[in-house]
């Protein structure tokens, strides 16, 4: 890649220092050529994945074993195949059928039972809030400057970022942070989270058919508002959903959430048969709007938005006809342990007492690291193995052999017909596009959301997914990489595949649907 050194108002890890003497030092980071230094612990990982214990132990232990154990019971020699095979009549006695048939039965339940269950996806809606909750980069910014509260400074600061952030006029504010003056409230916060879940969902029980009553798990993702009762609890009352509900509320783990609630509900669907899971992902901006003047704070303010999505996962045989995907892999990376990746983006007061989160300067380095961990982990499973082949002579010449090679970028164009990328900010989206060599059709659902929507959190990818699907473009054998990263630091990855073919004419409910005709928009470069 291209050493292009970055301006701070188009970084999301650009941090402001001032010392004593009021001499600004400015930070520029770009995300790393994550690709150019892969540990083969990750890649060894990755084939761990694809392998299924239960297939290895039926197919190495338990299959030789019993096969041994039937010829020794019934007896059977090596001239008995060789009757057999030169069309000999061989009459089995009783005990030999019986034998023979318990030993096939017992295998076909062992494997029946340990086969991982399918996992589909019947359908997901996308919260769209009223036109009234619209505002326009220069609304935000005539609230920020008769707001009062930041200096001038902060001022100039967020218009340049808001100016080249890729966010458009049309994105939504909850009513507490518009109403003059802010009424940052519980009781605002709360509302703010109504709206958004009981508005998706009502849409995706209007969509899917499926009743309240007849969810068996409920997760919600939310990560920096967490009343008492819970947000789970919230829905079950309105919803009057079942006693013996299966509720999980997730809380603190930033925008890559929505797929660490996809994972947990693939592995409890896998455990509880006939059952349907919904997850809902949002984000509540009303009690986390930052009033201070640290810059590492107030890019939040300038990227994020209010937006949710609600999800309607299936273990039923009968639901994969008219489900729309099937979940194929999903792979979570974890880099909490690191300091720097805990530390990279993290909630506190500022100088003056002022909560906000903060955005450290060696987040696009922790970003990459974590990226890099995530698709090295990723690639065995998905890639053709013709890229895999290549790949892998490349690594071992470089960490065996000390080759002085050019690393083989794997192609995932391969492996994936749509991707869709956390609309974390531009610069990140620019970045990614160069280390994984991906087209602008490729990208034109991450950048286009973060334009129509913002960084609704870990939304974000459910509102490119939708505008694939509003495009027409998903026909049936697609795969779709979904890719989030977030605070911790984590980064995780779902894979889908189309079960159908997904027209255009089907999207009505789509947040998309009304304006799909006026994108792909041209985003300035300022």
């Amino acid at each position: 890649m291209k050493n292009i050194e970055m301006d701070e108002e188009r970084l999301m890890a650009d941090v402001a220092f001032k010392n004593s003497s009021s001499v600004v030092i400015k930070i520029r980071r770009k995300l790393p050529d994550f690709l150019q230094s892969v540990k083969l612990k990750y890649v060894k990982l990755g084939y761990g994945y694809s392998c299924n214990p239960a297939t290895l132990l039926i197919s190495i232990v338990v299959f030789p074993l019993f096969f041994a154990t039937a010829i020794q019971l019934s007896g059977l020699t090596l001239r008995l195949f060789s009757d057999i095979w030169t069309k000999q009549t061989i009459v089995f006695d009783t005990a030999t059928v019986v034998i023979g048939s318990t030993i096939l039965m017992f295998l076909l339940g062992v494997y029946w039972a340990k086969r991982p269950r399918p996992v589909y996806l019947v359908d997901f809606a996308c919260y769209k809030p009223e036109d009234e909750r619209k505002m326009s980069i220069p609304s935000f910014l005539k609230m920020t400057e008769e707001n009062g509260a930041f200096e001038a400074e902060s001022i100039q600061f967020q218009k340049r970022i808001s100016h080249r952030s890729g966010l458009g006029d049309d994105t939504y504010f909850p009513r507490g942070i518009t109403s003059t003056p802010p009424n940052l409230s519980m009781k605002e916060a709360r509302l703010e989270a109504e709206a958004v879940m009981f508005g998706t969902l009502d849409s995706l029980f209007s969509k899917t058919g499926v009743k309240p009553k007849d969810i068996g798990i409920l997760i919600v993702n939310c990560s920096l508002f967490n009343p008492t009762p819970s947000l789970s609890a919230m829905i079950v009352n309105h919803y009057k959903l079942r006693t013996d509900i299966k509720s999980y509320n997730l809380g603190g783990m930033g925008c890559s959430a929505g797929l660490i609630s996809i994972d947990l509900a693939k592995h409890l669907l896998q455990a509880n048969p006939n059952t349907y899971a919904v997850v809902v992902s949002t984000e509540n901006i009303t009690l986390n709007w930052y009033f201070g003047n640290d810059r590492s704070m107030l890019l939040c303010n300038c990227i994020f938005r209010m937006g949710g999505a609600a999800m309607l996962l299936s273990n039923k045989a009968r639901d994969k006809s008219r489900s729309k995907y099937e979940l194929i892999h999903t792979v979570r990376t974890h880099k909490g342990a690191d300091d720097n990746s805990y530390n990279c983006v993290y909630q506190r007061e500022d100088g003056k007492g002022t909560v906000g989160v903060s955005l450290a300067r060696e987040l696009m380095a922790v970003a990459g690291d974590a990226l890099k961990t995530n698709i090295t982990t990723l690639g065995p499973l998905v890639l053709p193995f013709s890229e895999q082949f290549i790949f892998l002579v490349t690594l071992m010449k470089k960490k065996v052999f000390k080759a002085k090679v050019r690393p083989y970028i794997p192609d995932f164009k391969l492996a994936f017909e749509h991707f869709c990328i956390h609309a974390g900010g531009r610069a990140v989206l620019d970045e990614l596009q160069n280390n994984l060599q991906l087209t602008e059709w490729h990208m034109e659902p991450s950048r286009m959301t973060l334009h129509r929507f913002g960084n609704t959190s870990s939304s974000s990818l459910w509102y490119e997914l939708a505008y694939t699907e509003a495009k027409g473009r998903v026909s049936r054998g697609n795969r779709v990489w979904q890719i989030a990263f977030g605070s911790g630091f984590k980064c995780n990855s779902a894979v889908w595949r189309a079960l159908r073919e997904i027209p255009a004419k089907e999207c009505e409910g789509n947040p998309w649907f009304d304006c799909i005709d006026k994108y792909p928009v041209e985003v300035p470069v300022i």
